[in-house]
């Protein structure tokens, strides 16, 4: 087993454009951190052997938590769980939740790697997104995580829609000031890791009702495009390794938790709606806090299972892959697959190769070119096998 993630369901807000679990009362939260034990300890026999590499606190907003309270649910973990010397464990923060003193006490619990959701270091880009956080915490965040961290990243969202900047309209083939001041700046504190997401239009979500009631535009994917690749383009000039679609770090820095996904290996996910994988099993807690803690208390996993096919496992390896800089190797696939699934990607593949859009090299990997990665999820999804 890899590695656990740990899902705290709380924030203070809900962002316009989040379709996560989670709640903003925290009126269980101390039912929730006991329950999120007693499912530790009850899922302790699934580590088997190895130990695990990587923890990461994810949500949600796991920074609403105390020290303290992510140090007892360190401790359960050690007490259960063979935990790595060098175990990269990861706590996700908001800047509005973190002061100095907050930060030197995590370090002090066992956190040794930090991850920012700043989003954008503009105020009516963090207002329109509706994040707890202004300009101001990002930047005073930044400097007190980057005195007490080596080992931090920091979350950029980009494809805002036209009308944030006072210039309002921009041609939509070009980055916006905002996100090239936003891209600038988070390289002034040489964050270890980058982390940026286009804004995605999720159902249920306020953005979503925005989008459909006309109260703001659509979002433009040429423009998107077009920050994807500067950010690309000026990450490399500093240095960063494009390792992952959407994950960018300095050498030797990838993240630990992050790159288990894409590799396939084996994960244990802890709290309301959290994922687990182990050998071609997926499996998925009920994503209802009440539901959750009422289950845990009753001695009960609140969880469902699948086991995934052959050509399930074949289209999850080739999206993951083909998302890295690694590629997907042919002759893995008839090794993982068998034979008919390395034949059927590289005939399903020859349209895309012969455009230019994906690249065979002389060891049998296929990747996608540079300047057509920003469509990488739909080249991935024309090699799917549908039973």
């Amino acid at each position: 087993m890899s590695g656990i993630y740990i899902h705290i369901p709380f924030c203070k807000q809900a962002c316009h454009y989040c379709d996560f679990h989670f709640s903003t009362s925290l009126k269980m939260k101390s039912d929730m951190l006991s329950a999120l034990s007693k499912e530790l300890v009850m899922r302790k026999e699934e580590q088997g052997a190895g130990e695990i590499r990587s923890v990461y606190f994810g949500g949600g907003t796991p920074s609403i938590l105390t020290a303290f309270e992510i140090a007892s649910l360190l401790k359960t973990l050690n007490e259960h769980y063979q935990v790595s010397k060098t175990a990269e464990i990861t706590l996700e923060a908001n800047p509005d939740d973190l002061s100095e003193d907050y930060i030197k006490d995590l370090a002090a619990a066992g956190v040794n790697r930090m991850s920012l959701g700043v989003q954008s270091f503009n105020e009516k880009a963090l207002q329109f997104m509706n994040r707890a956080h202004n300009a101001k915490q990002a930047h005073e965040s930044l400097e007190w995580v980057s005195s007490y961290f080596t080992n931090f990243s920091l979350d950029l969202i980009y494809g805002l829609p036209d009308g944030i900047e006072t210039t309002a309209f921009q041609e939509p083939a070009l980055p916006t000031k905002i996100w090239m001041s936003d891209v600038q700046k988070a390289l002034e504190y040489k964050p270890a890791h980058i982390s940026s997401y286009a804004l995605t239009v999720e159902p249920k979500t306020v953005l979503h009702h925005q989008i459909q009631t006309a109260s703001i535009p659509a979002l433009n994917e040429e423009r998107a495009a077009a920050e994807y690749h500067y950010l690309k383009k000026t990450l490399k000039k500093a240095g960063y390794g494009h390792y992952e679609f959407s994950n960018f770090s300095l050498a030797g820095l990838e993240a630990v938790n992050n790159a288990a996904y894409w590799e396939g290996k084996s994960y244990i996910g802890i709290g309301p709606s959290a994922h687990s994988y182990h050998s071609g099993m997926r499996s998925w807690n009920i994503s209802n806090n009440t539901k959750y803690i009422k289950s845990l208390f009753n001695h009960i996993l609140p969880s469902e299972k699948e086991v995934l096919s052959l050509s399930e496992r074949y289209n999850e390896f080739v999206m993951t892959g083909l998302r890295t800089a690694k590629g997907v190797s042919i002759a893995e696939i008839s090794a993982l697959f068998g034979a008919p699934y390395s034949s059927y990607i590289l005939k399903e593949a020859a349209e895309k190769m012969k455009s230019g859009q994906l690249i065979l090299n002389d060891q049998g990997v296929l990747t996608v070119a540079s300047e057509a990665q920003f469509f990488t999820d739909g080249l991935a999804a024309h090699l799917f096998y549908v039973d």
